[in-house]
């Protein structure tokens, strides 16, 4: 009895972990297992995301997991590179919600309920959206007033479908992008490297609205946060190549400290 019992808890464990910790785990098992030693390079995102059978933003999230807590560090034109034993892996509790995980929820939730919030929206409701897109348009991008701005939109919209599960599932998800710590250093690189809000494609989400047109507010909404889901892939690539660059430059000016004491 004692044994299908740790076999259940066995497959609870397995479908409550997330799929990028189960890449952190898998990689830190083959570095342990002597497939990656450190120093050696690991196999590119494709090849990774093609053996895992998972998405690149998994990966992604895998590897800035990894490299927030200096298991790997990125080299300019060549890759990630092993700089710790396995041992040194962070802990289930610290690999939380990533952000592309988050955005995939997203997609689902914000997708359907702005088709729902189409059939049923009303003027009102409309009126705040265009005034919130007048505040969006009108703040300076890069503030943390024009990221509030963005969320209100979001939820006014999930808001508006009349159902108060579907509020309550936005906000959440919208309070985990800044809770969850992997989540929140990706988004915090991403406005580093200038992303922020898209004042038209949320103009096209209010207009698919306006026309009460379900399947062009669902097409609107996920089309934006798949966008958002682009802008933080490659805002981590700049990311991981200016702290390569930075690392290049320190070892310069201690080459030059050394020809010219």
């Amino acid at each position: 009895m004692s044994t299908n019992m740790d076999g259940r808890g066995k497959c609870m464990k397995q479908r409550q972990e997330k799929l990028y910790q189960r890449i952190v785990a898998a990689i830190g098992e083959s570095i342990g297992a002597g497939r990656y030693t450190i120093g050696m390079r690991l196999p590119g995102e494709r090849e990774l995301a093609e053996e895992f059978g998972v998405s690149r933003p998994t990966i992604r999230e895998a590897m800035i997991a990894l490299e927030i807590h200096g298991l790997v560090e990125a080299r300019h034109g060549s890759g990630l590179y092993v700089t710790a034993p396995s041992g040194q892996l962070p802990s289930p509790r610290e690999l939380d919600i990533g952000a592309f995980e988050l955005i995939e929820a997203r997609i689902l939730f914000e997708g359907e309920g702005a088709a729902l919030a189409a059939s049923v929206i009303d003027d009102e409701a409309l009126a705040e959206l265009d005034g919130l897109l007048e505040q969006m348009a009108g703040c300076d991008p890069a503030t943390p007033q024009a990221m509030e701005i963005d969320r209100h939109f979001h939820q006014r919209i999930a808001e508006a479908t009349g159902n108060t599960v579907i509020g309550t599932v936005v906000e959440t998800l919208w309070s985990l992008r800044d809770r969850a710590p992997l989540s929140a250093h990706i988004f915090a690189e991403a406005r580093r490297e200038g992303v922020h809000p898209r004042v038209d494609e949320h103009r096209s989400i209010v207009e698919a609205l306006r026309a009460r047109d379900a399947d062009a507010a669902r097409h609107a909404m996920r089309e934006h946060l798949k966008r958002v889901v682009d802008d933080l892939l490659n805002a981590t690539e700049v990311e991981a190549l200016r702290q390569t660059q930075s690392r290049i430059d320190e070892q310069r000016d201690a080459v030059r400290r050394r020809l010219h004491p």
